[in-house]
């Protein structure tokens, strides 16, 4: 049989009614964690590893806009296959670069290379997209699938990116307004 506090969390995980004080509960939703502690802010801004991502983050964008183009053309053409395929290589470069520092940048801000609260689910799905681009170089080197197979597998990697970078430009914009609240 359950009692005590088990019982209590349950109760309260069900519980939808908005007058609870009225009847002698006090259960308070927990505040969320701050984005950043003062003291990881405080590393955060000290590090030279955020200038670093500042600036390939928008380099990794552009590499991929034009890489977009390329794989499209080739798409829709069947011409500039070898741009394509070099630029999606040069994509994929710039994803492991900016993956290797940023995992150096969550561990001198947060202590972890990996998977810090503060972006678990961020990079959860940095490894999808890793492995996305990942397979597109493997298949590319081991001559897997014909070329648009290869295109279109570079698409799927290119379109977690793109929702990996949304994820990324959203909690930095609330990084922004827990800065301004603070």
């Amino acid at each position: 049989m359950l009692s005590g506090p088990v019982l209590d969390r349950l109760i309260a995980a069900v519980d939808s009614c908005p007058y609870g004080t009225h009847a002698g509960r006090t259960h308070r939703k927990p505040t969320p964690r701050p984005l950043y502690t003062p003291e990881e802010r405080a590393r955060r801004d000290a590090t030279p590893w955020t200038l670093v991502q500042g600036i390939l983050a928008p380099v990794q964008f552009a590499v991929f806009l034009v890489s977009l183009g390329l794989v499209l053309n080739y798409l829709a053409t069947g011409e500039g296959l070898f741009a394509a395929e070099l630029s999606i290589v040069v994509k994929t470069l710039v994803l492991y670069a900016i993956m290797v520092t940023g995992c150096i940048w969550e561990h001198e801000v947060f202590g972890k290379y990996l998977f810090a609260p503060s972006f678990f689910w961020e990079d959860v799905f940095s490894m999808l997209v890793l492995a996305l681009h990942t397979a597109y170089l493997a298949a590319l080197g081991f001559g897997w699938g014909d070329t648009h197979f290869q295109m279109w597998l570079a698409l799927a990697a290119y379109a977690a990116y793109v929702i990996n970078a949304a994820q990324f430009v959203m909690k930095l914009r609330a990084a922004r307004l827990e800065a301004a609240r603070a």
